[in-house]
């Protein structure tokens, strides 16, 4: 058992890069499902993989003996290397589920300020007084797009309805949840810190898409995008301070790359990837997912034999 949970264990150091290299060849939409799936399947894996890997060294309590109605202690190796083995990864659950509980509550009080601020308001569009320029998509029931009143006057009026079907596009695409996910799932697994900034930009670009669509032009969506963004980074102090952490703005992200896109005059930054390639790529994050998976399972029903045994049970019964 001991081998097949550093299995999910590594295999996020292999499928990060892969996951970001398929992504970087889909369309946004696409790329924001792919990573965010990618994420949730290597870090519950790994966090499976974490917990299979304490109860081995727990047998060894006399309390968890009488609860599992062992015999003897389960056998993944010598005795102190299992003990050792579960410290760590109790350890790591631990500091895992405090980092997570944190995060969790931070989020949640961020996103109850924020709609603090929006209380009053009637309608989709929450203006918040604030010479800061700023505007971003706030999830809850009813979901709502704030935005402030530097922003209102940095914007020309097609612009600004730009702007608004954008942060619509992430209410509606439900982007938050996803953009969670990701940002839950890296604490779980320090390699899956380097999914968020790919499917932030994926989720970014999704909605520039829907913006343009919205109004019918692609020129006008980047300049919109562009202006805004060059509003909020041009004004004094810290562009988006009361914005919670979690959620989409139009003005977040590597803005010159969006517009390009948008205008048809950008790159992804590296060669474009062939078809032979990018069958490869997929091939390859789709072989470390099943691996991660698989493992974790197999693992477990290892352990559950193990368990039989140390009952005294016959587990080819």
């Amino acid at each position: 058992m001991t081998y097949l949970v550093l299995i999910p264990l590594l295999m996020p150091f292999l499928a990060a890069p892969a996951a970001r290299r398929a992504a970087a060849a889909l369309p946004p939409r696409r790329a924001a499902l792919l990573l965010t799936a990618a994420a949730l399947v290597l870090a519950v894996s790994a966090s499976a993989a974490l917990a299979l890997l304490v109860v081995p060294g727990a047998s060894y309590l006399p309390a968890v003996a009488v609860l599992g109605e062992l015999a003897e202690p389960l056998t993944a190796g010598p005795p102190p290397v299992t003990i050792a083995l579960a410290l760590v990864a109790g350890a790591l659950l631990v500091r895992r589920a405090a980092a997570l509980t944190a995060a969790a509550r931070r989020d949640q009080a961020e996103l109850r300020r924020a709609r603090a601020l929006t209380s009053g308001t009637e309608g989709e569009l929450a203006v918040v007084r604030d010479d800061r320029p700023d505007a971003y998509a706030l999830p809850g029931r009813p979901g709502r797009i704030v935005v402030t009143t530097g922003m209102l006057r940095a914007l020309e009026p097609p612009e600004r309805e730009a702007l608004f079907a954008h942060e619509r596009a992430h209410l509606r695409g439900r982007h938050h949840v996803l953009l969670a996910t990701a940002e839950l799932a890296a604490l779980c697994h320090p390699a899956l810190r380097s999914l968020r900034e790919p499917l932030g930009y994926a989720l970014e670009r999704a909605a520039d898409e829907a913006a343009a669509a919205a109004v019918g032009d692609r020129r006008l969506a980047a300049r919109a995008i562009g202006r805004a963004a060059l509003a909020a980074r041009g004004a004094p102090g810290r562009p988006g301070a009361v914005r919670p952490r979690t959620v989409l703005a139009a003005t977040a992200g590597p803005v010159p790359r969006r517009v390009a896109a948008l205008l048809g005059t950008g790159t992804s930054g590296r060669p474009a990837l062939g078809p032979r390639t990018r069958r490869l790529v997929a091939g390859a994050l789709l072989m470390c997912l099943t691996l991660s998976g698989v493992s974790a399972v197999a693992a477990a029903n290892d352990l559950h034999t193990h368990i039989e045994i140390a009952q005294g049970e016959d587990p080819g019964r």
